[in-house]
């Protein structure tokens, strides 16, 4: 006797790989997404801020979009000086990221809301089984989207974890804090 079935087949991989390239943002408590062009450039994504951002935004309320901190990872097309000159002119000081007016600190994940929370929470929906197609892709991923956006609370626990990472990085003088939340 064995543990396993000696004759079955598991797919492990396909054999073309495929992606997407998506966009979130977090505000309050909207989460806004996108699909960007495969290969993102500066003047796509200086497209994408002039053009498809501002369209998320239109329902936010005014108040909080006057408050807001838009926030960068350092992704080559971020830094394009066009891009940084409209995030200076739509955000003024309240932009975060490479060449910016408050410099993101590097490899620091850690204090980033999509990277503590949202791509790993989406990627467990999305990946929960084998994905066929980058059409079955796109499909999970609006569908995770929209599934984290109906959980009542997450939005507020998100908030939360990030006050007591904040926390966590000062009180431990911008070393490595996970180990303490």
């Amino acid at each position: 006797w064995a543990i396993e079935n000696p004759h079955e087949i598991t797919q492990c991989h396909h054999q073309y790989q495929f992606s997407v390239n998506v966009w979130a943002g977090i505000l309050d408590d909207y989460l806004f997404f996108s699909f960007l062009p495969e290969t993102l450039n500066g003047d796509r994504y200086l497209h994408f801020l002039t053009v498809d951002l501002h369209e998320f935004l239109e329902d936010v309320p005014l108040d909080v979009r006057e408050n807001m901190w838009f926030m960068l990872d350092g992704a080559p097309a971020h830094f394009d000086l066009r891009v940084r000159e409209r995030l200076n002119q739509t955000y003024a000081n309240n932009w975060i990221g490479r060449g910016g007016p408050v410099p993101w600190p590097a490899r620091s994940p850690d204090l980033n809301p999509l990277d503590f929370f949202l791509w790993g929470h989406l990627k467990a929906i999305v990946y929960s089984s084998p994905v066929e197609s980058v059409e079955d892709l796109r499909v999970r991923i609006s569908n995770g989207i929209e599934r984290i956006r109906q959980t009542p609370g997450i939005f507020e626990r998100v908030r939360q974890s990030m006050s007591k990472r904040l926390e966590a990085c000062i009180l431990n003088e911008g070393r490595h804090f996970e180990q303490l939340l």
